[in-house]
């Protein structure tokens, strides 16, 4: 350690000038082998440490003050455990060290914060690691391939640093709060062999702000994001050429990037007058962490092996986060609904068999693929994911099951009481995993609906079983005769699939006064209320309409019925935005596949109105004698809409970039033409210019969805940058229209 004192120097970033007062003089050196073999050593030696010897390995590789680490594991007698911290959480103890580490050696986990987003790039599955009966502090990552750890890693960063960056203060006066992290295995799907790393589950942003100050003042997340997967992948393929494993030739990597970093640093340092980039370095090169390395399970805990580090690693999480600096709501519902879970798990009063709360459990985390739902559950059902959810509502809702979850619920958010409307908020964003980046656009008003009680009515919350089938209309015959299975199938089914395509959404008084395509309704009623209408037994217009609803409900695209005209009218101009799409029919129980179709022979699209309209025709009835001028009104306000669409879609051409190039190099010295000639070109260039920018908006519109809502389509800093210059052009065009403006009022008055 240099005994010189830190240097002090003052650094542009960005349009702020920023104080850096404790600049090292030179970055640790790398590690010796025999240091880390001591710490391998002494790791394996503690009882109450339990790794894997790769993991043991990843930690020291990753710190860079060996000997404290070794003094925090070298047990005695009288500490049995060493100098670890020890944490006491839910059904657990958690036991860390705590050091400092490379920032090239951490991956950015996975927490409720990110995993409630909206994700281009899915969650790779959480899998807990045991040895013997006991629980390692460890899990594994499984990701399908190395191309999706890396895109996984690009989208964490970038998405992080879209909402919040730490950057000026990180320059300023480094990271001073340490980073929870444990060790973590990095397996694969598609064959490639796993190694072991270090992961980041709280201190993302500080993590992501980090590479945000090494990157630069000028860059923007996308470009930090790169430089943190070059620096921590480099050009690394799966298949190793020379017979090394995949982890050591990452670690190779890595290694030789920090190396050339400090030889950077040593260059700048070295200069009279050091600049920024020295201070970029010294900055961020170490962050402080703690790094969790044991767990013990309490004595009586009926928690499974492998569930009980990451649940005390999501204890730690959720006491900070859930407490005191709050994730959004729909990440704290999820939080709440799962640690509920695990609670009652943990007591083992519940009237439900362990093996069967573990498998409800790995189904609401996502844990268990959608290809084992036939295997798992009686009757062979298809392995979709709108069977994943009905399995799931069912199982979460079971009498003997519901009201111990409401009140674990109730105790973690530290309420006094709790419906079922609260209840049913904290399922939605459990239902919607496995299409929520799909179904981007309505996720808001689906969980508003959940909100709103879900499909939580009072058949579904009593006894009752699903009836698996692939056709959900041969269903509606044994529920028309009574039975109730059929019946609760038919609405968990039903009523998901028309909540998830935004076909069943709140109630508000606004919505009485919309019209019909614009997702007004006929009467006001609670959503849990609407689908136990339309699931009563001698309903049979709203039991066909569950049926044909569960049936075309897709979970990899969202229906026309649930999008805006202006969605519909961009989706046509973009070939980027073509896809597959659907769409849900109104139902009529005069047509022989009971679906309507209007004067020319064509099918009819469903609307919230005759969903609502289905539940209790009588009701709609009375607020509405005469239906059939309704229908009359909307097709002419459909003839509207086509208007619009074909206004829209009258925009000019948009030119070539080739085009664009020719007419540049038009524009020179040496082009002879007259002026005029010149200038009117020039206009058809920026006509071209402003229609591109347009065109190119709309792709990002539609590209929104798949982007997902973790982060923003365009960074706020480049909205600011792009307005700027929009406002600079717009300004510069009105001066010209102003200054053409007096000789067209004088031509005006000659004529």
């Amino acid at each position: 350690m240099s005994l010189q004192t830190p240097t002090t120097l003052t650094v542009r970033w960005g349009s702020d000038d920023v104080l850096v007062s404790n600049i090292e003089h030179a970055l640790p050196a790398p590690g010796e082998e025999s240091d880390r073999a001591d710490i391998v050593q002494t790791g394996l030696a503690n009882r109450t440490a339990l790794l894997p010897e790769g993991a043991w390995k990843a930690l020291a590789q990753a710190t860079t003050a060996p000997d404290g680490v070794v003094v925090q594991l070298r047990t005695t007698d009288q500490k049995s455990g060493g100098l670890l911290m020890e944490e006491n959480v839910d059904g657990a103890t958690l036991r860390s060290l705590v050091t400092r580490v490379h920032l090239s050696e951490l991956f950015p986990g996975i927490q409720p914060r990110t995993g409630m987003e909206v994700m281009e790039i899915p969650d790779p599955q959480v899998q807990g690691i045991t040895q013997g009966d006991r629980p390692c502090s460890i899990v594994r990552y499984l990701y399908r391939d190395l191309e999706h750890l890396k895109n996984h890693v690009w989208q964490t960063i970038h998405g992080t640093l879209s909402l919040n960056s730490y950057a000026p203060s990180i320059l300023a006066r480094k990271v001073t709060r340490n980073l929870i992290t444990h060790p973590v295995e990095i397996a694969f799907e598609d064959g490639t062999e796993s190694f072991h790393g270090v992961v980041v589950r709280d201190g993302i942003t500080r993590l992501a702000s980090a590479w945000s100050v090494l990157a630069g003042p000028s860059s923007d997340p996308a470009e930090a994001a790169t430089v943190a997967v070059d620096a921590l992948f480099g050009k690394v393929s799966a298949t190793p050429p020379g017979g090394l494993p995949l982890g050591q030739r990452l670690a190779t990597v890595r290694e030789r990037w920090r190396l050339g970093l400090r030889e950077e640093f040593g260059r700048e340092l070295a200069q009279a007058e050091p600049g920024i980039r020295a201070a970029q370095i010294a900055q961020t090169s170490v962050l402080p962490a703690q790094i969790a390395v044991g767990v013990d399970a309490h004595a009586g805990r009926l928690l499974a092996a492998e569930d009980i580090f990451d649940d005390a690693i999501r204890s730690v999480l959720a006491s900070v986060h859930v407490e005191f600096k709050q994730w959004d709501m729909a990440a704290q519902n999820m939080e709440v609904a799962t640690r509920a879970l695990k609670r009652v798990i943990q007591q083992g009063n519940a009237r439900v068999a362990p093996s069967d709360l573990q498998t409800i459990y790995g189904l609401a985390v996502g844990r268990m693929p959608l290809s084992e739902i036939p295997e798992v559950f009686p009757g062979n059902p298809p392995g979709t994911a709108l069977w994943r959810s009905i399995y799931l509502v069912h199982a979460l809702t079971r009498p003997e099951l519901l009201e111990l979850l409401k009140d674990q619920a109730k105790t973690i958010k530290g309420g006094k009481r709790m419906g079922l409307k609260g209840f049913a908020e904290l399922l939605g964003p459990l239902i919607d995993v496995p299409w929520r980046s799909h179904k981007k656009l309505v996720t808001t008003q689906a969980r508003n609906a959940w909100n709103n009680g879900g499909v939580l009515t009072g058949d579904v919350t009593r006894e009752w079983e699903p009836v698996p089938t692939e056709d959900f209309t041969t269903l509606v015959g044994p529920a028309l005769a009574g039975d109730r299975n059929a019946r609760c199938t038919l609405a968990v089914a039903g009523g998901i699939a028309l909540i998830a395509d935004k076909l069943l959404t709140r109630n508000v008084g606004s919505a009485l006064m919309a019209a019909k395509e614009k997702g007004g309704v006929p009467f006001r009623a609670d959503v849990n209320q609407i689908v136990e209408d339309l699931s009563q037994q001698n309903n049979e217009l709203g039991l066909w309409t569950l049926a044909l609803a569960a049936n075309r409900f897709r979970s990899d695209a969202l229906p026309t019925n649930a999008v805006t005209l202006r969605q519909l009218v961009q989706k046509e101009r973009s070939a980027a935005g073509a896809g597959p799409s659907y769409i849900h029919f109104r139902t009529d129980l005069a047509q022989p596949d009971k679906i309507a179709l209007d004067a020319d022979g064509v099918p009819e699209p469903l609307l919230q109105w005759d969903v609502v309209w289905a539940s209790n025709p009588e009701r709609a009835r009375k607020a509405h004698p005469d239906p059939s001028d309704t229908v009359q009104e909307d097709a002419g306000n459909e003839g509207i809409g086509s208007g619009e669409q074909d206004t829209s879609e009258s925009a000019p051409e948009t030119g070539s970039p080739d085009g664009e190039d020719a007419d540049a190099d038009a524009y020179t010295d040496a082009d002879t033409r007259p002026a005029s000639q010149k200038a009117a070109e020039q206009r058809q260039v920026l006509r071209q210019g402003v229609s591109l920018a347009r065109d190119a908006l709309d792709r990002l519109h539609l590209l929104e969805p798949e982007v997902g809502g973790h982060t923003p389509i365009i960074p706020q800093g480049v909205l600011d940058d792009l307005l700027k210059s929009l406002v600079g052009l717009q300004t510069d065009i009105e001066n010209l229209r102003r200054r053409s403006a007096p000789d067209e009022e004088a031509q005006q008055e000659d004529d």
